[in-house]
């Protein structure tokens, strides 16, 4: 809508796993312009300028990189780039409240940085970067444009907001969004770039118990037992900032290792396409190539690393247990696809606009070579090779990864005689939204890793049993569950 409230465009999915944009007029709509699948997660609308004679597009067709560019809202030509970054896509733009001028547009490679469209606010964004430690983001502004409220988000503290007075010149600190971390010791979170085997560049995180980085630079005083941590999505991304599971796995002794595996967002259109047909083949080797990184530097040792996750990277969890049975120590999987046939013919009503797209992009349900590959893709078909220790939760109500997708594993685990330990809570969905139960899992998983890993552990005490966890299977494999249950 521009900013008369009238509806001006709307998008279609089309049937390649793309989307048509459509002008919208009183005598009916009209294509504008088309994006393809390959440009699907990296094109998008921002909004018009004063006059609504012009789009602020997020654009990365004909390039690789998303782009910030102006489009005739007429006839839909690029008319000019206003910003663009060699390292990451544009990911958003600080935009006049009144003028609907483009003024700054920032992106995130490493950290989250801003750059002035306008060198009206070069001044303020100099300014605003050293007002507090971290990445900062305009939040809002007065419509004189005089007053602009701005967080900071930095990797060992809260979320922490100030008021910016553009006309002095001077940031006043506000307030934060957990006084209860502040003065707390936490960890950093090192950016590090690790170069896969087939050459592309993986950005990386690393975060270090505090006692074990007294110099702050990311390198141990000795090897560590490490987690490596794989974020879902999989077209979602790992940034820099505090994050509370990795807090919580550093305070209890591990190095704690995130990578953006191709698929990964924000690094342009060809790392994710890259990730096509890829669950379980190179999105896996990248996983494999930033761990043997890890152990080359000296962070870990190949025979103290574990593999965790949710959703994909509960999946990449099983998939390392499987694929790759002596890479990992053990493994916790936390609502993880075990079968990609069955995930993606049981997919929830408001994925049907995407199935294209996943056809693509995962794998196809309509083909027999599809189904095949696919199956060739499910940690499920190779069972039979687990040898580690495997932890896996789910959620009972999950419309995503059904629970269907933990109970045939765990079931042709039991099958086989192999261990497992299986938490069900049945009033979660895709991932756990109680604080009870969001508790319970951790002490359980910290009970699990530190059987295992050796890291620190707390004594589960009630956690569980104030949760509505059911343990469906292996409750003698985490030490101490079976009475904390009782």
């Amino acid at each position: 809508m521009d900013d008369d409230l009238s509806v001006r465009f709307a998008l279609r999915v089309t049937e390649g796993g793309g989307s048509d944009m459509l002008r919208c007029s009183a005598a009916g709509d009209e294509p504008f312009v088309t994006i393809a699948m390959e440009d699907q997660l990296t094109t998008y609308v921002l909004g018009f300028d004063r006059s609504g004679e012009t789009l602020w597009f997020i654009d990365s067709r004909g390039r690789d990189r998303a782009a910030l560019v102006a489009v005739d809202a007429v006839t839909g030509e690029r008319t000019r780039v206003l910003a663009e970054d060699e390292h990451a896509d544009i990911n958003n733009a600080l935009i006049h409240p009144t003028e609907k001028t483009v003024l700054a547009a920032s992106c995130n490679y490493l950290r989250q940085t801003w750059r002035a469209v306008d060198a009206s606010v070069a001044g303020d964004l100099e300014r605003l970067g050293q007002v507090a430690h971290g990445d900062f983001d305009v939040v809002s502004t007065s419509l004189d444009f005089r007053w602009w409220v701005v967080v900071y988000v930095c990797d060992d503290g809260p979320l922490r907001y100030y008021l910016y007075d553009r006309g002095a010149g001077t940031a006043r600190y506000l307030f934060c969004n957990r006084t209860a971390l502040e003065g707390a010791t936490l960890s950093l979170h090192h950016p590090r770039v690790v170069r896969a085997r087939d050459g592309l560049e993986l950005v990386c995180y690393l975060a270090l118990p505090r006692w074990a980085d007294p110099g702050g630079d990311g390198n141990p005083d000795a090897p560590l037992p490490m987690v490596l941590w794989v974020h879902g999505g999989p077209w979602h991304r790992d940034s820099w900032g505090y994050q509370p599971f990795v807090q919580w796995l550093a305070n209890r002794g591990y190095a704690v290792l995130q990578v953006n595996f191709r698929g990964s967002t924000g690094f342009g259109k060809s790392f994710i396409n890259a990730s096509n047909l890829e669950w379980g083949g190179k999105m896996h080797d990248d996983l494999l190539d930033a761990v043997d990184w890890a152990v080359a530097e000296g962070i870990t040792r190949a025979d103290q690393v574990a593999i965790g996750g949710g959703s994909y990277g509960g999946y990449a969890t099983l998939v390392g247990v499987t694929f790759t049975p002596e890479r990992f120590v053990c493994g916790v999987d936390i609502v993880g696809p075990s079968n990609l046939r069955t995930l993606l013919s049981t997919i929830p009503p408001y994925w049907e606009p995407m199935r294209a797209m996943w056809a693509q992009r995962v794998g196809d349900t309509d083909t027999d070579e599809g189904r095949a590959f696919l199956d060739e893709r499910s940690p499920l078909s190779y069972v039979d090779r687990i040898q580690r220790p495997l932890l896996i939760a789910q959620g009972a109500n999950d419309p995503r990864v059904k629970q269907s997708e933990s109970d045939q594993i765990v079931a042709a685990m039991q099958a086989r005689g192999i261990p497992v330990t299986y938490v069900l809570f049945p009033d979660e969905g895709h991932g756990f939204a109680q604080p009870e139960n969001s508790t319970a899992f951790t002490a359980v998983s910290e009970a699990f890793l530190a059987e295992h890993l050796g890291g620190r552990c707390e004594p589960l005490g009630d956690d569980v049993r104030v949760s509505t966890a059911q343990v469906a299977a292996g409750v003698e494999g985490v030490p101490g569950l079976a009475e904390a249950m009782a």
